[in-house]
């Protein structure tokens, strides 16, 4: 089911920023295309945050020597390298992270 909400998820986002283009009348494939990076970057996003949600901020593994050790979670530093990425996209597109309905902000909580 969390498949079927992510899709549907990333549709309308995508819908969205397609329809921003629109409506500012940048229709090239160009911008088109940027918007397909954007939501690239936005299902990198979304796994880097299920592997958080998952491992925690620290994790334990065992390295190489056979010798349990906890290390920090690298999907935290590469969320925040997506995020800046993702809005530097929206900035150079000129646009505005698309607007959510009140139904959809539980999805992000």
């Amino acid at each position: 089911m969390a498949v079927k909400k992510r899709s549907t998820r990333e549709r309308e986002v995508k819908n969205d920023l397609l329809e921003q283009l629109k409506m500012r009348n940048k229709t090239y494939k160009y911008y088109t295309d940027m918007v397909e990076n954007y939501m690239f970057y936005w299902r990198v996003k979304e796994d880097l945050e299920e592997d958080i949600s998952e491992k925690g901020i620290r994790y334990k593994t065992v390295n190489g020597n056979g010798i349990e050790v906890e290390k920090p979670n690298e999907s935290i530093q590469n969320l925040q390298k997506t995020t800046i990425i993702m809005l530097k996209i929206l900035a150079d597109l000129n646009l505005k992270e698309p607007l959510m309905s009140s139904t959809d902000e539980d999805d992000y909580l």
